[in-house]
């Protein structure tokens, strides 16, 4: 009896931390909640916020089965638009518990009571407004994350060139993987061994759209994205950069690097009505 009670114990015990280091492990990784004060506001007793709390079910109902959905609920002056985009390279149990995540954090952070709202994760993104976003390219709110660590000087320019290339390639192939030829619409990601007379490296590279854009747009959000990674994340060896409709990421290994004394992780939040945004240096 007493063995038994050792091994049932031991079983219960590894059970356990099999769940706990599963539950750690899976956490979706926050970047940034945006809620825009200048939106209007609402009452917790008020129609906007029982249609907000009814879109927020439906897109955790639907994240088990999709990487994208969108809805609109309610009518004028109550409606509600909501979406989520999860990551076409994570499963749909990661997506979902991403945008149950996500749409949890959005009702709160200072966002209890604000009309209009958008939260960035590694492996999501979950937005609502009273206002339609549908089929719209929006340069902002947007979110990145990037590396402390970045490339020698004699890298860094035969290492942009290979970047911004390769970004222009897949561009134009995620333009063409629409919802009719693509499981996973307006996702590409690609793996390229790049030598040149200073070493060799393996470039990953990720670009993604909202499947509500037309090709045109999808375009046009990619390249927008790619001005911002420019801006924020120049020479990282590793970058993530986020905006409402796309994203794009890419991942370097084989390099030296250069890091600064620190190391440090920090956040960085930039204010302004069409240029708002946040970086994440790690």
């Amino acid at each position: 009896m007493a063995i038994f009670i050792r091994i049932s114990a031991f079983l219960f015990y590894f059970l356990l931390v099999s769940l706990l280091s599963h539950q750690i492990m899976s956490q979706p990784q926050h970047m940034h909640t945006f809620c825009d004060k200048l939106s209007e506001n609402f009452t917790q007793t008020s129609q906007y916020k029982s249609n907000r709390d009814t879109l927020l079910s439906s897109l955790r109902d639907r994240s088990s089965l999709e990487t994208y959905y969108n809805a609109t609920v309610g009518i004028s002056p109550d409606t509600i638009h909501g979406m989520f985009l999860c990551r076409g390279d994570i499963t749909k149990t990661s997506c979902s518990n991403c945008v149950k995540t996500a749409t949890l954090e959005i009702t709160t952070n200072n966002c209890t009571n604000i009309k209009d709202a958008i939260v960035y994760y590694e492996e999501c993104m979950v937005r609502y407004s009273n206002v339609s976003f549908l089929s719209l390219v929006e340069s902002g709110p947007w979110a990145s994350r990037y590396s402390v660590a970045s490339f020698p000087d004699s890298f860094f320019n035969p290492f942009q060139r290979t970047l911004s290339d390769k970004v222009e390639q897949l561009i134009i192939l995620t333009a063409s993987k629409t919802s009719l030829s693509s499981s996973t619409p307006y996702y590409v990601k690609d793996r390229k061994q790049v030598n040149n007379f200073d070493g060799s490296y393996t470039l990953d590279t990720m670009v993604q759209c909202s499947p509500d854009l037309d090709p045109a747009n999808c375009s046009v959000c990619l390249r927008l994205a790619v001005q911002g990674v420019s801006s924020c994340c120049n020479n990282a060896r590793i970058a993530q950069f986020f905006i409402p409709k796309c994203f794009l990421k890419y991942d370097t290994s084989g390099l030296p690097t250069t890091q600064s004394p620190s190391g440090s992780f920090s956040v960085h939040a930039m204010k302004g009505k069409h240029n708002t945004g946040a970086s994440i240096i790690f």
